[in-house]
């Protein structure tokens, strides 16, 4: 959920996919929880929040001693299936569009595993056609909300002012050309949109418009192929801001639940180098073009999420509005040039790594910054 013109004060990624194609066992994996599978979504959504991995903020920890570590976190929403041939003509409704309209992106869970208790509802597992069904349904909700709104605007457009009739007709020639891009299969996300044209249209809540990442549901026996069959269900798929990852969504949800030690020798014995929370949290940042600059002190060292660039200071109002309000400049040193003099900020200082930097300056990854302002 975005605020401040670019600060984010949390994540929230709503996973979807195709009925028996394990949603809720990856929602598991990912959070740690015990939610229930098996059968078809019919009730509340599940929703757990964890903390986006970042070891910057344990080194740092050992150098500060603050009393509190705060990582940035991630809601996810398991949000139920989507059933395919449904939204063609009236669009995914009711609880399940309120919960996906609302996530900052969406995470397809698409099932490459095989197991004959688990029937397929298409009669046989083919990854890259769940995928292309989903990006279809997708683009149906959408077209079905953009033919709604266009058949308002064509009964309403001689009943209002002038003025208002022309804002009405910019918004008609905007939105047939987002239904012809629809048409054409190139998702809301991937069309050549200008700033006032992506404010213009973000009430509507466009599911096509959100970062979309495809993740293959894996069984134990097809991890070590996952990187083929990765390449093989992505090729050919190049829109903007659609990733594609792999993950063993039953396995890991085993792993959640073990003790630290325990996950990390059961991860090292299959053959894991990562565990697929830590990356599907990556590459939905990556996807959504978030990333985190730091504050450190002896009462905390935390991690701030903001889309990559933002102004300090609207970067500082992710922290305190007092903060945007009354920015003078902000202290600014790389963690990497931190750690490289030994985590001293005088000797950052004195080597020249300690920055000050003024409103308008782009805040990177990995920034740790200390606001000065005015009370």
């Amino acid at each position: 959920m975005e605020d401040y013109q670019g600060g984010v004060r949390s994540v929230q990624i709503a996973i979807i996919g195709l009925p028996m194609s394990g949603k809720t066992t990856v929602f598991n994996a990912l959070t740690g929880a015990r939610a229930r599978t098996g059968g078809f979504f019919s009730g509340d959504a599940n929703v757990a929040v964890v903390q986006v991995p970042d070891p910057r903020l344990e080194e740092l920890a050992a150098i500060f001693k603050p009393k509190k570590v705060v990582h940035a976190t991630v809601e996810y929403v398991d949000a139920g299936g989507v059933v395919k041939g449904t939204t063609k003509s009236e669009g995914i409704s009711g609880r399940l569009l309120n919960q996906i309209s609302k996530a900052d992106a969406l995470l397809n869970v698409v099932r490459a595993f095989r197991d004959e208790s688990v029937p397929h509802p298409e009669g046989s597992v083919d990854a890259a056609r769940d995928v292309a069904t989903m990006e279809l349904e997708l683009a149906y909700s959408d077209l079905a909300i953009i033919e709604r709104r266009m058949e308002r605007l064509k009964e309403s457009v001689h009943k209002v002012k002038p003025l208002e009739r022309e804002t009405g007709e910019r918004e008609m020639e905007l939105l047939s050309r987002l239904k012809k891009g629809l048409e054409m299969e190139i998702p809301i996300r991937a069309q050549s949109l200008n700033d006032d044209e992506q404010q213009a249209i973000r009430a509507f809540q466009f599911l096509t418009a959100k970062p979309l990442l495809h993740a293959l549901n894996l069984d134990e026996e097809q991890l070590p192929r996952a990187e083929e069959l990765l390449e093989q269900v992505s090729h050919g798929h190049d829109a903007e801001r659609t990733g594609f990852t792999a993950l063993a969504g039953k396995v890991e949800a085993e792993v959640a639940e073990l003790e630290p030690e325990e996950r990390r020798q059961f991860l090292e014995a299959m053959g894991i180098e990562e565990p697929g929370v830590d990356r599907v949290i990556a590459l939905s940042y990556r996807l959504l073009d978030y990333v985190s600059f730091l504050t450190v002190g002896p009462d905390e060292v935390r991690a701030w999420t903001i889309r990559r660039g933002t102004p300090a200071q609207q970067a500082a109002g992710t922290i305190h509005s007092d903060l945007e309000r009354g920015f003078i400049r902000a202290e600014v040193v790389r963690y990497d040039d931190l750690m490289r003099v030994g985590g001293s900020m005088a000797e950052a200082r004195k080597h020249g790594l300690l920055r000050l930097e003024g409103k308008q300056y782009p805040v990177q990854d990995g920034d740790i910054i200390n606001v000065l302002f005015n009370v």
